[in-house]
Formats: C-alpha cells, sequence, structure tokens
C-alpha cells in the first residue's frame, strides 16, 4: 500500500450549525459525490496554509482561522488519503463556485450522495453542534 496523500479539509459552520458541502466535478473520481471543501497539502505547505489556499481557489473564501478538529484516514479504490479536518467559523466572503462545483450548507438543504469518508464527520458534528 501506498504512503496516505495528506489533505486538507474545512468545515465551515454557521451559527445555526449548518456545514458547507461541495460537488465533487465530473472527471474526477466519484464525480457527483458530495464532500467538505479541501485538498492536497502541497511540498512545504503546513495543512493550515493548505486549506487557506484551497478555499482561496475553490470558493472564493478567506479562512480567517480554523481549529483543527480531527484526523481520518481512508482507503479509497483510487487513493489513500489522511484526511486532516478543521473547523471555521469565522471567514469573509461568499462561496464562488470558481471549479464549476455545486456546493450548498448542509442542515438547511441535505445532499446526496456523499462521499464515504464524509459521511461519519457529519455524524460527529452533531456532538459539536449541539453537545452530548
Amino acid at each position: 500500500m501506498t504512503a496516505p496523500v495528506n489533505v486538507a479539509v474545512g468545515i465551515l459552520m454557521k451559527p445555526n450549525g449548518d456545514v458547507l458541502l461541495g460537488q465533487r466535478p465530473a472527471g474526477k473520481p466519484y464525480d457527483g459525490y458530495w464532500e467538505f471543501p479541501g485538498g492536497k497539502v502541497d511540498p512545504g505547505e503546513t495543512i493550515l496554509e493548505a486549506l487557506k489556499r484551497e478555499f482561496v481557489e475553490e470558493l472564493g473564501l478567506t479562512i480567517n482561522s480554523a481549529e483543527e478538529w480531527c484526523g481520518v484516514e481512508y482507503v479509497y479504490p483510487h487513493a489513500h488519503v489522511r484526511l486532516h479536518f478543521y473547523i471555521s467559523r469565522d471567514w469573509s466572503g461568499e462561496p464562488q463556485s470558481l471549479e464549476g462545483q455545486a456546493f450548498a450548507w448542509q442542515g438547511a438543504v441535505g445532499v446526496e450522495p456523499l462521499l464515504p469518508a464524509t459521511i461519519p464527520l457529519l455524524e460527529w458534528l452533531d456532538l459539536v453542534r449541539y453537545g452530548d
């Protein structure tokens, strides 16, 4: 098995608990599936730097602050990834579809299908939003 690819993943959380999900574009593995936005960490980048870069490139958003939340390794048929999740409640701008992807605020709208590694995270987020 190959070494995992580090991926920075951001969870934008509104005060009401809604979180932003993006739809994977056509031509990528699992196209049409919904996931939290983010992307691969480039050599020399910290996870947080990669997260901030990805949000500017994909959605035109500036992450002002984010807290490290959890890490998950997942083996897909096409890749072994180590997902580093950050929660941000402090960002600037409104999401824009800069790479042609759809996005939606989960909570106000339920979207499917979800990328397999995303499903347990939505359940765990309920603990962050609503407590035990």
